[in-house]
């Protein structure tokens, strides 16, 4: 499904039989202009989207504020001006998309800047925790917030998980196979410093360090560096990186830290959209 595909699809859901309100209370034959206005500090993503929803009902937008803006409470973010009822009919698929976007991309950044704090070469990356159909939305909107949307889907890389492991017998195992079917590069999840050098010994490209301590990380890293295989791997660490420390596993001196933060825990930026005039008339310029 593409991007036009699922955001009709949203309006539908939304829609239902009708919105039965607006048709009841506003005549068909009247014209809006409104504000998307930010009610609270963040970074803007999701303004394309937001478009591209009004656009789809008829809706004329004008953008004010772009994907990657700093805004405050009461900055303008875009105008919409169009038939009344269809501005009303789509405001909260637009406002719902634009809201979790930029709550994404607001606490990636502030992800990213805490990391490069203790390691400027980290990259910070989402993890696939993300709500079903909204996985590409949230992908994009960390990447307007500075990080990396890691795998987009399962198609994307080759990812040995724990219970891949579980299920064929061993490391070595699942990363044989992996080898055969001449998928690269191959990751490997991890929960021991011991894993993650048998899996650089097996000859994975990536290891994720999943769920381990900042002390256990670090043994990871002298482990690799004392068999000389710690340049031979890209280090990734995942699993319960907040805010409160990214600091300390960036300062470990991995490459990657991923982090389902972004897109499961952080709160939405809080908008809505003032109606500024309406009237019969399609003179709505001033």
């Amino acid at each position: 499904m593409n991007t036009r595909e699922l955001l009709l699809e949203m309006i539908r859901d939304d829609l239902g039989r009708g919105d039965i309100t607006t048709e009841a209370v506003i005549g068909s034959d009247v014209r809006a202009r409104g504000f998307i206005v930010a009610r609270e500090r963040g970074m803007l993503a999701g303004v394309r989207e937001a478009c591209s929803v009004f656009r789809l009902a008829g809706v004329r937008t004008r953008v004010l504020k772009k994907d990657g803006s700093a805004v405050r409470a009461g900055d303008k973010i875009m105008e919409v001006k169009g038939n009344a009822r269809k501005i009303l009919q789509v405001e909260r698929v637009a406002l719902n998309l634009l809201m979790r976007m930029s709550g994404i991309a607001t606490a990636t950044a502030e992800l990213v800047r805490l990391a490069k704090r203790a390691n400027p070469r980290v990259v910070v990356a989402a993890t696939r925790k993300t709500a079903p159909l909204l996985t590409r939305f949230d992908k994009r909107a960390v990447e307007v917030g500075g990080g990396s949307p890691h795998r987009r889907d399962l198609s994307e890389q080759v990812l040995i998980k724990r219970n891949h492991v579980r299920i064929v017998g061993s490391i070595e195992s699942a990363v044989r196979s992996a080898k055969k079917a001449k998928r690269r590069p191959i990751e490997i999840e991890v929960s021991t410093a011991e894993e993650a050098l048998r899996a650089a010994r097996a000859g994975v490209d990536i290891i994720m360090l999943d769920n381990m301590r900042v002390s256990e990380v670090r043994r990871a890293v002298e482990l690799l560096k004392q068999e000389g295989l710690r340049e031979k791997v890209v280090l990734e660490v995942s699993g319960g990186i907040r805010p409160n420390n990214i600091q300390r596993y960036a300062a470990t001196g991995v490459d990657v830290i991923s982090s389902g933060y972004m897109t499961m825990r952080a709160p939405a930026l809080d908008m809505g959209l003032e109606i500024v005039a309406a009237s019969r008339s399609t003179n709505l310029s001033k």
